[in-house]
Parts: structure tokens; C-alpha cells; sequence
């Protein structure tokens, strides 16, 4: 110590100013256990003390703060920076020059700013004097010798754990359902409930086709799961989260396979600054780095694990219009995400148009990105109807098979909750009697500790009560089919077809129904027959070749210009009703080649913007041929016979129109000569002449 503290490095100048104490571990978990090494480094203090300093600030702000690439900046570090900038520090102590150079950068920081301002730097050895040229030097070596050490230990370490992943042996911790044997197999969790529930999981995936409804179904039945709260902790057991279902039915491992290296960590630069970031979507089992299948049991097959991820990833709402998989939504197109383009190989989508956006048309979109054209393009209604009697055609002598397993999945829906609240039950019991027989075991006059053990004793019991009534009110709401609901089921499966175009099989059961039977369908048009070609792929390798004709275009399906002619001619006076009857008297048809009615052609005022109205507006100075023969009290043979000889005139706005003639006309005097002479010959006299064999138009007594 004397030797030391006469050595020529400590100047009076640098204990005038005061000494800097500085200390960093590694890690969180460094700080927590290693308590020998802080304390080792906590004394550096009282050895900066007996060199002669008085004012010794420690500076441990960065415990549990790594250096390493890509880190959080240290603040500690950058104080101690700062100190010696402002000329205020006469020695910077760590015990081992490693604690401040993990990084070339600060490193070499550290040492030009303590040249400029005179300040030394002691270990656990000796001190250093940066204006002399072998101390800087050795610390220089020892800088390097640091960055050199850290790096040959990082890659060692990441070196031993790839040799383990690669055996299948690395387990930073295991998913929760299951454990490690005695033997350091890899088993399933010996308690029952934990493996039901995981079960159970993977099950009302498969019923529900989504994890969103997954999760729902947990959530809304209050079904709880158990959850690996922090490594070495006991498990827990609560409602899950979506983020829980979505990691347990898209981790491997539940399929008996072992991966390793999922979410890989790359560097990036961010304002400047290198940053470690781990990839946010993980890798597939094949891409890893690690893939071993069959490694442990698992609670489902790989081949159900892929078909999982398969309707996983078809759930997936891509706003980028990417056009390899189609969710199961409300739409109308039945075909989506399972129609592939036979010329080009691409999945075709759907797209939705008309009045209420409900009318579906696929398209494959061939090079239209690149501005050329669709590859295909066709209307779903009659397509999705086609391929609908392929379907009915193979699974309706299935439908009383499948009646049966609806009421055995039914029957046992309502088991599923039940069976996880005893299992609730039996747990809590459990947990109950061993709170009783440590408050049984407590000495009584020790309140402290018996009071609180008699509070976990009653909490339990409170536990065990809810869940009695739990379960009394689901025995309460069991929905139970009788037979006659089973006979109904059975009728359903025996009419499957009716069943299928009932307005109560909504598109979603129509689309799973199609996605349980499907594989794929590929699709080909034939542009001078106009024809379509598919091929249905059902699961189990089955195949079917239909062809159809083509379903027609918007365009080829538009209102002829003649029948909008007549529309737009009559439009101002009649309504819609009286134009379809006349568009229909002249044989004209809609674009879809349907009778026309008030509906469609209010339909096509609408997309052609021709004003009218729904009824005819009256005029009382404009007759139609009815009206026009009672207002004169004849028959419609006298009205067309004076039209006819010319006395009377008329106007028609289109071909078997309603005639339209003014009041002015009929009440006009060579009109009405010629009526009153038929009101008292009773006959119809139009020129003059022997008209003795004219024939009487009516009986009635002439008018007065």
C-alpha cells in the first residue's frame, strides 16, 4: 500500500478534484446473484479513499445494463463521460478495465477525453497515467485484450447452444402441458386437467375455424387455461388472452417437433445507432435453423399442425390484395380461395359489385399489374350454383351419416365446459385441503400466522362454492335434444339439398361446408366456345370435370336501346307498371334475359337516370281508350271505329301503348252527332247513305 500511494502517477492535482467509482454488470440476472462481484466492486470506494481522495462518487446507475451491440445507451457510462469533460474528476476506478471497455467506441472515448483533461484511471492493480506512452499502451491491450475476450465468449456460448438445439437437447423452458421425466425425456404434464385443456384448445380451433372465435368461446364461457407465468413459477390459471391461443396452436412443439431459432435477431441501424431487433413474424419449422420432427409426443399430428396453419393463414385479412388464400367471410362468392387459374396458376379472388355490393365475380388477375389484363374473369352467381349440384350430388347420400354426428357433437358441446369445471373443482379441493391442514398445524395462539392461513382456508372455500354454482347452473341450462329433435336432424340429412338452399344455411356454413369437402378447383376458359372448364380436387384425392357455358358480362347483359326507348318515352306519364306490360306484349326481355316487371324497370330508370314514377300520373284532359269509351257511355269497338274512319284522332307513344286521346276531341260537335244519332237508332252511322243494314253495336236505350 505505501509503495503504492507514493507512486509518481497520483499528482496533488488529481486529488483536489474527486474520484469516480464506476460499476456494470452484465445482466438482470448478474445483478441479482453475482452479489460477491458487486460487492467487490462496491470496496474499489474505500481503496479510492486510502489513495488520499475525499470526494468519491460511486456511479451504479448501470447495474443490469449490458454494453453489448445494439444495447441501450448506458446512462452511468455517459455521466462519467460527462464528469470528466467538465474537469471535475481526478481518477476513474473500476475493478477490471473489462467494466468500462465492452465497446471499442466507448472505449476509446473514455481514453482521448481523460488525456485532454489529465485524469487517470485505476483498477484493482495500479493506476494509469494517459500522458505517459507505455500506460497508454497497456491500456490499449488491455482494451482490446477485452473486446476480444467478450466477443470469443459470446461465440463460444452461441456455439454450444447451437451444438444442443441441434440435438434436440436446448429448453430455455418448456411450453406449458409439459415437463421433463426423470430421465430428461420430454413428457406430457401428469396433471389431467393441464392436458385437457391444452386439448381443448386445438379442438375448438377445429370446430370454429378461426382463432378470433377461439378465443371467444373461452372467453365467453369463462373456461379457464393454464399459463407458465414466469420461468420456475407455478402454473396459473385464468382466462386466456388471443395472443396465448394464437401461440399454442402455432408453435410446433405441440406437434412433436423441435424447433430452434424461430424469431432470428439482426442488427440495424436506427438515428445513427446500432440496434439488435428480432424479427417480428416467425420463421416455419422448415426455415429454422433447427427442425427436428417427431421429437416428443405431441398433442395433435404434424399433419394436423400444417392444416391448421393453413386456415390460420387464410384467416388473415390482407389489405394488399394478396391473392394466394381467402378467408371465410359473409360474402356471397362461395368459390373463394379455392378457384385456381388452369392458364397461369394463380388463385383467383372475388370481387363484389352491383346495387348492394353483393353480386360476386372472380378474377385471376393475370399481368394487370403490369397493365395488361385479367387471365379470367367470370361471373359466381350461376358458377357458385353449378359447382353447389357437384357438391349436393356427393355428399347428399352422406347427409344421414353426417345427422348422426351432429347429435353426438351436440350432445357433447355442453360436456366440454362441464368437464372443465370439475376438473376446476377437483383442483380447488385440493388446494382447500392442504390450506386446512396447514392452518390445522399452526400453534392457534399464534394469530399473525394462523389468521392468515385461516383467510387462505376461506378463500379456497369461497372458490369451491362458485364453482358448485357454476356447475348447478350449467346442469340448469344443459340444452338436451329429445327425440323429436333427433328425428328432425335426421330429416335434415335426409334432405340436405333443401336444407343447403334454405335461407337459414348462410354463405359461412355454405363456405365451410366447401372448404370440409374441397381441395382445390382449377378453372379454364374456352374463349371461342365460350365455355369453362374445372376440375374439382376433393379431399381424399377424388377428382370431377364439369363443364358450363360461360355466365355473360355486364355489358353483354345490358337493356337493349330499343326497350329504353319505350322506357324513355313513357316514363313522363305511365309508371312502371304499365311499361313493363307493354315492354313485355312486344316480346322484349331484361339484360338476363327475365320478363320484365315494376321493379326492373324502376331498375333500369335508375342506371340510365330516365325520371319517371311508380304509378301513372292522371290527366284529365288526356283519355286512355277505357276511359274514353265510358266517359262517352260507349263500347271500345265504337272508339276504335271512329279512330278507324278518322273522325276521332289519337296518339300512341310506342307500339300496343295506351292510346291517349284529349276530352276536347270526344266532346267535339262531329263527335258527338255522330253518338247522339247511335243513342237513338242504335246504330253507328259514320257517312252518309242507306245504312238500314248497319249493325247495332249495343241494346241500351239512347240517352235523353
Amino acid at each position: 500500500m505505501e509503495e503504492t500511494l507514493q507512486s509518481h502517477k497520483i499528482k496533488p492535482e488529481h486529488l483536489t478534484r474527486k474520484a469516480i467509482v464506476y460499476l456494470r454488470q452484465s445482466s438482470y440476472k448478474q445483478v441479482r446473484e453475482n452479489q460477491e462481484s458487486q460487492r467487490l466492486q462496491y470496496a474499489m470506494a474505500v481503496r479510492a479513499r486510502a489513495y488520499g481522495w475525499r470526494q468519491v462518487d460511486i456511479i451504479d446507475t448501470d447495474l443490469g445494463a449490458s454494453a453489448s451491440v445494439g444495447s441501450a445507451p448506458r446512462e452511468g457510462f455517459d455521466r462519467v463521460i460527462s464528469s470528466v469533460a467538465r474537469g471535475e474528476v481526478g481518477v476513474v476506478m473500476s475493478r477490471e478495465v473489462s467494466r468500462l471497455s465492452r465497446t471499442d467506441k466507448d472505449w476509446c472515448r473514455l481514453l482521448e477525453v481523460c488525456q485532454l483533461f489529465d485524469t487517470i484511471i485505476g483498477d484493482e492493480q495500479q493506476f494509469y497515467d494517459l500522458s505517459e506512452m507505455d500506460d497508454q499502451l497497456i491500456l490499449g491491450i488491455k482494451g482490446t485484450l477485452s473486446v476480444v475476450e467478450i466477443r470469443l465468449l459470446r461465440q463460444r456460448l452461441q456455439r454450444g447452444q447451437e451444438a444442443k438445439a441441434s440435438r434436440g437437447e436446448l429448453f430455455k423452458r418448456l411450453p406449458v402441458g409439459y415437463v421433463r421425466d426423470p430421465l430428461g425425456e420430454i413428457v406430457f404434464h401428469p396433471d389431467q386437467r393441464i392436458r385437457e385443456a391444452i386439448s381443448l384448445v386445438f379442438k375448438k380451433f377445429r370446430e370454429l375455424w378461426t382463432i378470433r372465435q377461439t378465443f371467444q368461446w373461452f372467453r365467453d364461457h369463462d373456461v379457464e387455461l393454464p399459463v407458465n407465468a414466469a420461468p420456475g413459477s407455478r402454473i396459473v390459471w385464468q382466462i386466456p388472452t388471443q395472443s396465448f391461443i394464437r401461440d399454442v396452436l402455432k408453435n410446433p412443439f405441440y406437434a412433436g417437433a423441435y424447433v430452434w431459432g424461430r424469431r432470428p435477431v439482426k442488427t440495424v441501424f436506427v438515428d445513427g445507432q446500432q440496434l439488435q431487433k428480432r424479427q417480428a413474424a416467425c420463421l416455419t419449422p422448415g426455415q429454422c435453423r433447427v427442425f427436428i420432427p417427431a421429437h416428443h409426443m405431441g398433442y395433435i399430428d404434424w399433419e394436423a399442425y400444417e392444416e391448421n396453419q393453413r386456415m390460420i393463414r387464410r384467416n388473415v385479412l390482407n389489405l394488399e390484395g394478396d391473392e394466394r388464400l381467402a378467408s371465410i367471410r359473409a360474402g356471397q362468392g362461395l368459390l373463394s380461395g379455392l378457384l385456381r387459374c388452369g392458364h397461369c396458376g394463380r388463385k383467383l379472388h372475388v370481387r363484389y359489385w352491383g346495387g348492394q355490393g353483393t353480386n360476386a365475380r372472380y378474377l385471376c388477375k393475370g399481368d394487370f399489374d403490369l397493365g395488361g389484363d385479367y387471365c379470367i374473369g367470370f361471373g359466381g352467381g350461376l358458377v357458385d350454383r353449378r359447382i353447389s349440384q357437384e357438391l349436393l350430388s356427393a355428399l347428399s347420400p352422406l347427409g344421414i351419416e353426417a345427422s348422426v354426428q351432429a347429435i353426438e357433437e351436440l350432445d357433447a358441446s355442453e360436456d366440454v365446459r362441464c368437464t372443465a369445471l370439475v376438473r376446476r373443482l377437483e383442483q380447488l379441493e385440493y388446494e382447500a385441503q392442504r390450506a386446512f391442514e396447514q392452518y390445522d398445524e399452526v400453534d392457534p395462539r399464534n394469530r399473525l400466522v394462523a389468521g392468515e392461513l385461516e383467510r387462505r382456508w376461506n378463500v379456497k372455500l369461497d372458490e369451491i362454492e362458485q364453482t358448485k354454482g357454476q356447475l348447478a347452473e350449467q346442469d340448469l341450462n344443459r340444452r338436451t335434444l329429445s327425440d323429436e329433435d333427433k328425428e328432425r336432424l335426421i330429416e335434415m340429412g335426409q334432405r340436405f339439398e333443401q336444407v343447403w338452399h334454405s335461407e337459414h344455411c348462410t354463405p359461412e356454413i355454405k363456405k365451410k361446408i366447401f372448404r370440409t369437402a374441397v381441395e382445390e378447383i382449377i378453372v379454364k376458359a374456352d374463349s371461342e366456345a365460350n365455355t369453362l372448364h374445372f376440375i374439382i380436387h376433393w379431399k381424399g384425392g377424388a377428382h370431377t370435370q364439369i363443364e358450363m357455358e360461360r355466365p355473360k358480362s355486364a355489358v353483354e347483359q345490358r337493356t337493349s336501346e330499343d326497350a329504353l326507348d319505350i322506357i324513355r318515352k313513357m316514363a313522363p306519364r305511365y309508371g312502371d307498371d304499365q311499361i313493363a306490360s307493354v315492354l313485355n306484349r312486344l316480346g322484349y326481355r331484361t339484360g338476363k334475359q327475365k320478363r320484365w316487371n315494376q321493379t326492373r324497370v324502376k331498375t333500369a330508370r335508375r342506371n340510365h337516370s330516365i325520371p319517371g314514377q311508380k304509378r301513372a300520373k292522371p290527366d284529365p284532359d288526356i283519355l286512355s281508350l277505357s276511359q274514353a269509351a265510358k266517359y262517352c257511355g260507349v263500347s271500345h269497338r265504337t272508339i276504335e271505329r271512329l279512330v278507324e274512319a278518322g273522325v276521332l284522332s289519337r296518339e300512341q307513344v310506342a307500339p300496343r301503348a295506351p292510346w291517349e286521346i284529349r276530352r276536347s276531341d270526344l266532346d267535339a260537335q262531329p263527335v258527338q252527332d255522330i253518338l247522339d244519332r247511335l243513342r237513338q237508332t242504335g246504330k253507328l252511322i259514320l257517312e252518309r247513305g242507306d245504312l238500314s243494314g248497319q249493325e247495332v253495336l249495343f241494346t241500351e236505350k239512347a240517352r235523353s
